[in-house]
């Protein structure tokens, strides 16, 4: 097993570990409610906006690979699991804080909702094992496997992006404001 092998074994080994420690621990620290803090109420339209700017960065990366423009791609990509990272901590912070906001809507838009609440978060899981393999294939220097990855990866992070803004938009007018 030469280096480059031997490094994207334990690169699968930490992606696996973490692909399953984060909704893991997401969904324990749901339950959890810090004791005598002021609700972080403030946060869902920041944590929004986080994923509108993911979005964004996500279309941008893309253009810059297919001009050629792989530091500006890898800049954009590295911004994008920051971004990532801020708003799954602002997330769990809203929520340890805060109790959850029940959809108010009903008839068909109800449903409209909840597809797109359920479809979010399944994907929101699914996608953590693939960013991190695309990246770690561009890591690695495997330009061609990277890029395969990447047309499965981009399309799913994408929608998690939009659809976060979205059930953000559609669930905001039955946030209870203190």
């Amino acid at each position: 097993m030469n280096a480059t092998e031997l490094k994207e074994k334990k690169f699968n080994t930490l992606i696996t570990v973490v692909s399953i420690i984060v909704p893991v621990v997401v969904a324990i620290l749901f339950t959890v409610k810090l004791p005598n803090v002021e609700p972080l109420s403030f946060l869902p339209p920041i944590y929004a906006t986080t994923n509108g700017i993911t979005a964004v960065l996500l279309i941008f990366a893309v253009i810059s690979i297919k001009n050629g423009n792989r530091k500006l791609h890898q800049a954009l990509m590295t911004t994008c699991i920051g971004l990532s990272l801020a708003f799954l901590v602002m997330y769990i912070g809203y929520h340890m804080t805060s109790d959850s906001t029940k959809f108010g809507g009903e008839g068909a838009i109800k449903y409209v909702y909840y597809f797109i609440l359920i479809t979010h978060i399944i994907l929101s899981i699914v996608i953590i094992p693939l960013v991190l393999k695309t990246y770690a294939k561009a890591y690695l220097q495997k330009f061609e496997e990277h890029r395969k990855l990447a047309k499965i990866t981009f399309p799913i992070w994408l929608y998690v992006a939009i659809t976060g803004v979205v059930v953000y938009m559609m669930i905001s007018p039955y946030y209870v404001h203190a």
